[in-house]
């Protein structure tokens, strides 16, 4: 094995995406076509004033009673147009406790074996069962479910952007007319409609719905189009990048990790 290769394969990745630093996403995430503009055809999600700090959560006692009082509606902005003051830095990486990615976005053999493909709409990454998920970008929460393959998921929606998180702990129960997903071990309750900053805590990744291990599975969606998850990862750290080169003041989501990646892990989950 040549240099470069041994280089590769023990490269070390520094994440620091919304607070997690990726220094290199070569060897697990689909490479760049050079020639095209990943985001000639969307926009930056708006800065929303909720997204500079995660929000902490108390823990839920196994022997309470979930509050039956939705909290308030808030509709998020319509307008998500790009400006100097409004850029990827606001974005939060969606877990905690990083592994591995373990699923790219895109044509894969099927899950379920057999010479058959299928299209997987997001990304996977794995981390142990457990860890908390965050919001990725400022919203509202417009699902949550717990019957199909996605298992116990939640969707929330940031303008023209839509973000879906899989797999998650808990079950969805439903009060005065609206769902909510509770996960009491973890402290989550979160309710259709509830408004949700950047780098907020909404659940826990698990094994629920279609999966062989820990994993959530990340889908994005903008204006009904399925979006490339690593496209928008690169898009973070280059900002990110460029943000720490300057003076550019700015508040990370999550605190610095390094990660190793020796290896790929396999994962044929959904």
């Amino acid at each position: 094995m040549s240099q470069w290769r041994q280089t590769v394969a023990i490269s070390v990745v520094t994440l620091f995406v919304s607070g997690l630093s990726i220094a290199n996403l070569n060897t697990l995430l689909p490479k760049e076509n050079k020639n095209v503009n990943a985001f000639s055809f969307i926009s930056i999600p708006e800065r929303d004033s909720h997204s500079s700090s995660p929000t902490p959560i108390a823990r839920i006692p196994r022997s309470s009673t979930p509050d039956a009082t939705p909290p308030r509606q808030i509709q998020p902005k319509s307008s998500l147009q790009a400006t100097n003051n409004n850029t990827w830095l606001a974005a939060s990486f969606p877990v905690e406790n990083f592994k591995a990615y373990t699923s790219a976005f895109g044509y894969r053999p099927s899950a379920t074996g057999g010479s058959r493909w299928e299209f997987h709409s997001g990304l996977d990454i794995a981390a142990p069962q457990g860890s908390y998920i965050r919001n990725w970008w400022a919203g509202r929460v417009s699902k949550v479910a717990d019957r199909n393959a996605c298992g116990t998921h939640v969707v929330i929606e940031s303008g023209p952007w839509e973000h879906t998180y899989c797999h998650m702990e808990g079950h969805v129960e439903s009060a005065s007319g609206r769902r909510y997903l509770i996960d009491r071990d973890g402290g989550i309750q979160l309710w259709e409609g509830q408004p949700v900053p950047a780098g907020f805590r909404i659940g826990r990744v698990g094994m629920t719905g279609r999966t062989t291990g820990p994993h959530l599975h990340w889908g994005l969606k903008y204006a009904k189009n399925y979006v490339d998850p690593a496209v928008v990862l690169r898009a973070m750290f280059s900002q990110q990048q460029v943000a720490r080169a300057s003076s550019q003041k700015w508040t990370p989501q999550q605190s610095q990790v390094v990660i190793e990646e020796s290896k790929l892990q396999q994962d044929s989950n959904y």
